[in-house]
Order: structure tokens, then sequence, then C-alpha cells
């Protein structure tokens, strides 16, 4: 059975749910997804995810440990979690014990831990992966390529947090944050598994009924800068770690995301079918591995990618994936590229819906992004019919993928 759209309302207000029943395992979820909620929400840097994690730590009566307890007790999963622009929370048991992972999912939301020992918990854990990740080079040059490709916006904001942001975070600025983003206005939500949709909806408005009224914010839209500038990091590293970035100037919702996908894949996504794989590691042996991808949200549309190279190659890997770039976008792909391209995305296709909760997170995008459930179908009957004048229409259009900025760890005495 393919996933469906389906509604209840509350409060006169409509809830969407994304609903698909799958007998196959008797196990059923349901995630609450709550919009424009995510780290790009964040008044104080890390808060969304903090707010996560503090719901996470069970409620003020039982503690995390009690919490815990009870659920093990049944098998029952309940977690939080955050992405850019949407809050999470998810909730998954076997059918049999779903009435009681449904109780324990309100006993959460009505009795939080809203304690300081909570809090001190998951500042402790925080400081730490922070503290962790400062060696972490891709991470390293991640945060600078965003701060620089963003400069002025929520993306180029360290939005899982500093040493300080999370020091300066209180108790009382993750109830805020809770009680003013997590909303039955602002919700999704999304059930699946050996469930009718009579009891899914008993169940979602049971949970929702919980959840207040909120302010819907608008998603920040955001521009990748075509200034093409590059920021070295000065570190003791004897590898270059290169990430890059340029605009894209494609909407999430639009018709033509099958073109899109294509280039994508042939750019930079294919691993060893890809130009910047073909290039730069094939060719020259600068890299195990370079990937590229176009990366299509509601807040912005940019590419990405990353790479590792010796100091003594990291010029030359600049050098060439600019030229990749500029090459692609001159003068697009061959037939045969295009042929081997279609015959993998229409091939592998299966391997992409034969789960439920793949067929749920397809149907969840869709219907997020703006478009309709059936949409993927129509996308492949279009990968399959697209010509390559078509194809390179689209690609040679897009000349602000040559506007390459670039954030580099490296040892700067080596240069």
């Amino acid at each position: 059975m393919a996933a469906s759209l389906k509604h209840l309302t509350l409060h006169n207000t409509q809830i969407p749910i994304v609903f698909e029943e799958g007998k196959y395992v008797p196990i059923v979820s349901i995630q609450l997804v709550f919009t424009n909620a995510g780290d790009l929400a964040n008044t104080i840097d890390g808060e969304a995810d903090m707010a996560a994690k503090l719901l996470n730590e069970g409620t003020a009566t039982l503690g995390s440990i009690g919490f815990a307890t009870k659920l093990d007790e049944k098998a029952v999963d309940i977690g939080a979690h955050v992405g850019r622009e949407s809050f999470v929370i998810e909730v998954s048991a076997l059918k049999s014990e779903f009435p009681y992972a449904v109780e324990r999912l309100i006993e959460l939301l009505k009795d939080p831990n809203y304690t300081q020992e909570a809090l001190a918990q998951i500042k402790h854990q925080k400081l730490g992966w922070l503290m962790q990740k400062k060696s972490d080079f891709n991470h390293v040059a991640a945060n600078a390529l965003r701060a620089t490709l963003f400069e002025g916006s929520a993306l180029a904001r360290p939005y899982k947090g500093t040493p300080e942001s999370i020091e300066a975070l209180t108790l009382e600025d993750l109830k805020s944050f809770i009680r003013t983003h997590l909303g039955y206005n602002n919700l999704i939500a999304v059930v699946g598994g050996d469930i009718d949709f009579e009891k899914a909806s008993d169940y979602v408005t049971r949970i929702v009924k919980n959840l207040p009224k909120v302010e819907k914010r608008p998603l920040p839209t955001i521009e990748a800068s075509n200034k093409r500038t590059t920021t070295l990091i000065d570190e003791e590293t004897d590898q270059a770690y290169i990430f890059f970035g340029a605009p894209f100037y494609f909407s999430y919702n639009n018709k033509e995301q099958y073109k899109a996908k294509i280039a994508e894949y042939l750019l930079g996504g294919a691993g060893f079918g890809s130009r910047m794989m073909e290039e730069i590691r094939v060719k020259r042996g600068l890299t195990y591995g370079v990937y590229a991808s176009l990366r299509r949200t509601k807040s912005v549309s940019y590419m990405s990618g990353y790479m590792q190279t010796k100091l003594s190659t990291q010029e030359e890997a600049k050098k060439l994936i600019q030229e990749v770039v500029a090459t692609f976008v001159k003068e697009g792909i061959t037939q045969k590229e295009l042929d081997d391209t279609k015959q993998f995305l229409l091939g592998s296709e299966p391997l992409r819906t034969e789960t439920l909760s793949q067929r749920l997170h397809r149907a969840y995008n869709d219907y997020y992004y703006e478009r309709p459930l059936d949409f993927s179908k129509d996308q492949l009957k279009k990968i399959e019919s697209v010509t390559l004048k078509e194809m390179n229409d689209f690609i040679q259009k897009h000349t602000e993928l040559n506007d390459i900025t670039f954030a580099i760890v490296t040892k700067k005495e080596g240069q």
C-alpha cells in the first residue's frame, strides 16, 4: 500500500498526516515533525539541539533513568532530534505495546525533565562533543565554509553551539524554545506500520491535545555567496581538508528536480562515475574520494562538496575542482553519461522504496516540499524520457556553479 496524505481537525486547524499501513511487521511508529523549529530557529547557538536533548532526559517525576526503565520494560523507543528546518519527536513500539508507548509520550510532553540536574547533564555531554570536534578537521572546514558561504545569515552561525553559547543557556531558554516552537499548528504527523488510519488518527489526536498553539514563523531565505573567496585555517595537519560551495539558483519545488538529480549524480554524486572522481582521483590520484551535491531545501539551494589531499597538492586539487565545474557547466554531459545515469537511477529505484520507512520519508518530503505524493513516479518517467539537449540546456544555464567559495584546513607554513 502506498503512502497517502490525510488530515485531522483540532481547534479549527487542519493537521496533515502522512500515513501508510504496513502489516508485514507488527510495529507502529509516529513521528511528530514541527516545521520551522530546527537549527535555523535558534536565537542562541545550539538552542534547538539542546532542547531536543533535554526532551531525551525523561520526565521531571521519574528522571532520565526512571523514564528510560519504563520504556525498556515494553521495548518502547521515544526520542527527539533536530535538523536545520524541523524538530522531530518519534515514538515506536510493537503494535501490542503501542497504546502504552503513546501514554509514555503524553507523560513526557506533560512533565519534561525541566531540572537543573538534567540541564547540567546535557551541557556536560555537549561540551565534551564540542571539544572533540575541535580536532575533527572535516567539521572545522565545514563550519568555516558555511561562515563564508552564508555570511550574515542563520546558516553561517555555529548552529550546534559553541562552548560559550552552551554554557550560557538556561533552563528557561530551553523551556521557552519548546513552548514556542512545538505546537499543533506547525505539526506534520508521519504515521506508519501495522495500524489503520482510524486508530492512527485517534493516537495523533490524543498526543497533539497536549501541544500549544505557537506563532508560525517563516523560514529564512538564504542565498549562497558568489564572491569566490578562499579561507585558509591553520592547523597541525598532514592533509588539506578542502570544502567548497557555490550558489545553485533552483527552487525546492521546481518540477525539474529530475534534471538536478541527473546533474548532481554526474558532477559529484556518482562515486567513480562522477566527473569529480574521474578527473581528481582516477586520472591524477590526488585523493581517495571527492564528492559534490546540489542541496535543495526550503531555506537554501547550493552546491557543496569536499575532499582531502596532501598539503603539497592542495592548490592543484583546488584548481581542478574549479576546472571540473567550469567544463561541466560549459560543455554539459555526453550521451553515454546520460544513458548510464538513466540506467542506474531507474534500475536502483526499487532499493529506495523497499521499506516502509523509506516510503514514508519520501511521502513526507513530497508533502513538505509542496509536491504531489506521486511526484517521484512522475520524475522517474521524466528521467527516462529526458534528452541530451534538454539536460545540457539545463546544466549550461547554471553558470553560478562556477562561483566557488573554498574553506581549507591546512598547515599554512607548508604552503
